[in-house]
């Protein structure tokens, strides 16, 4: 389903934008990711709507077939990117697993604030991405995913996600979509 229409109080979520993450290989070029993530940015932010920047310290302790991380992360590497331009009035989650909302105060921040849907990006789409739209959902949110502001480390993983996950979880569209609503709801 196509972008339709955004609700009156939508958040913006910025998944993993983080310095230790946008270095690593991604499908896309991510210097775009991070320029579409920050025109969102400013559009929320000239609007007065919330953003919510995440960051990962961690993971997930249980047991998986392919190897992870479990040692110390280097220094500086869960810093967010300075291309997000973090303000006073943003709201940082530090999660350590996939998902932005298991183990933190993001569902009662929304809530608060609230919100009724969610406009999500970031990296990576099928992991950080998918699983903190698969818990807005089910938390019932209204939930956007924006596809050229997310990518993933694998091509065929990211487009699994688009064409398949998400239709069923979200309305998708494009920077430009979300920010042509923005413009028409003011």
């Amino acid at each position: 389903m196509a972008l339709t229409t955004l609700d009156k109080n939508t958040a913006l979520i910025v998944i993993d934008l983080q310095k230790g993450i946008v270095g690593l290989p991604a499908a896309h070029p991510i210097d775009d990711i991070i320029k579409h993530s920050c025109a969102l940015l400013a559009a929320f932010r000239h609007r007065g709507l919330p953003v919510v920047l995440v960051n990962v310290t961690g993971v997930s302790p249980g047991r998986v077939e392919q190897s992870r991380h479990r040692g110390e992360f280097p220094p500086g590497w869960a810093d967010l990117i300075p291309e997000l331009d973090q303000q006073p009035q943003d709201h940082l989650v530090t999660k350590q697993t996939r998902g932005a909302f298991t183990g933190t105060d993001l569902d009662e921040y929304l809530k608060k604030q609230g919100v009724t849907q969610v406009v999500i990006v970031g990296v990576a789409t099928s992991s950080g991405v998918e699983s903190t739209a698969r818990h807005a959902y089910e938390n019932g949110f209204n939930v956007t995913l924006v596809s050229d502001a997310m990518t993933d480390r694998s091509l065929d993983e990211h487009t699994h996600s688009i064409t398949r996950i998400f239709p069923r979880i979200a309305e998708t569209g494009s920077t430009q979509d979300v920010i042509d609503l923005l413009a028409r709801s003011a």
